[in-house]
């Protein structure tokens, strides 16, 4: 597919990644080879905080404009910063699983104004099995409106060995109607499936595996245990993982093991220090891109409760100083580096053999 002509970012040989600090939302800014960005998701409402970090990594990568965006689905952490951002760059193509199907949820209040910010531009309704046209970058649609790919991509297929065992987690409406993508640029290869359920997980990956292995898992629904069951996260044998966690949203005990007990994996990245996991089940300081603002004199030990839903639910400890992104530079021949823009700390995976 031709590159857009409209496309008017830094020209580069490598694939660009950044992950964003939207307070235990989802912001994902992608930038190809040919300069054409996708962004995934915008994080929470926040009077200009979240779009502001957005826009930092923007001006990072050179971007003058986002070519595409999806919204994985309708939830206030993922589309909640969108009417703060788009004053300030231009959207050009809009991507939703279609109408919100939760009247009640976080999001629905953003319903109204979404529908005319699309009716501005182009507006897709992902189905599974689209490609979005980026070119020198395969994006893969592999889930979207609680439907998954049938058929499996190419080089999976197998027969995934997790699904004995499988549990079922619960749904709320929205989460597993999320669009989730799958990323191939020369031999690297990552997933960023938004907030899909470990349900909506079972039925893509069982009985046989549809996505084969990956180098990186992004997001992993901010660490939560209503997603990350082992028929994905342990079949599809990620090297590297990066969450997209808050300091009081994700990291639970139950994700942090299946995580940690991966096989291959190597390392993972998190977007922020977390309560619920305290050191029992974090990863070294080197990993976390940030911490508190209001640093406790000791941090625990133990893993904290998570916190009530609902009305009842106290809201988290502010984080309204300097952010920090984690950025994965990838390369065609599979190899790739990944920073925390915290603390500098990088770290290069070479090819797989």
């Amino acid at each position: 597919v031709a590159a857009n002509p409209a496309a008017q970012t830094r020209a580069s040989k490598s694939l660009r990644i950044y992950v964003v600090d939207v307070e235990g939302g989802n912001a994902t800014l992608i930038v190809s080879p040919t300069g054409e960005s996708l962004l995934i998701d915008t994080g929470n409402p926040s009077n200009g905080r979240d779009a502001g970090r957005i826009m930092a990594a923007a001006a990072d990568a050179g971007v003058k404009q986002i070519d595409h965006l999806i919204i994985t689905h309708y939830h206030a952490d993922h589309i909640g910063a969108l009417p703060e951002l788009l004053p300030q760059i231009p959207i050009r193509h809009f991507i939703d699983h279609g109408p919100n199907i939760d009247p009640m949820g976080s999001g629905a209040k953003f319903e109204a104004a979404y529908k005319e910010m699309y009716a501005k531009a182009k507006h897709t309704v992902a189905k599974p099995g689209d490609r979005l046209p980026i070119a020198g970058l395969e994006v893969r649609v592999v889930t979207s409106n609680g439907e998954t790919i049938k058929t499996p991509l190419a080089g999976a297929g197998a027969a995934n060995p997790y699904c004995a065992s499988f549990k079922p987690g619960m749904n709320n409406l929205e989460d597993p109607m999320s669009v989730g993508v799958h990323l191939t640029f020369g031999r690297f290869r990552a997933i960023h499936l938004g907030d899909l359920t470990k349900n909506k997980e079972f039925e893509l990956m069982c009985p046989n595996n549809r996505l084969g292995t990956v180098d990186v898992i992004l997001g992993v629904h901010h660490g939560q245990a209503t997603s990350n069951s082992e028929v994905l996260v342990h079949a599809v044998r990620p090297r590297a993982i990066i969450m997209n966690n808050g300091t009081r949203k994700g990291g639970e005990p139950e994700t942090m093991q299946t995580i940690h007990t991966s096989p291959g994996l190597e390392d993972l990245w998190q977007i922020h220090f977390s309560l619920l996991s305290g050191q029992e089940y974090t990863v070294p300081g080197m990993f976390i891109a940030n911490v508190f603002d209001d640093r406790p004199a000791a941090l625990p030990l133990a893993p904290a409760p998570a916190p009530q839903r609902g009305a009842a639910a106290t809201s988290p400890p502010a984080h309204d100083g300097d952010a920090y992104w984690i950025k994965l530079v990838a390369e065609q021949d599979g190899s790739y580096t990944v920073t925390n823009a915290r603390n500098g700390f990088t770290k290069t995976y070479a090819a797989a053999r």
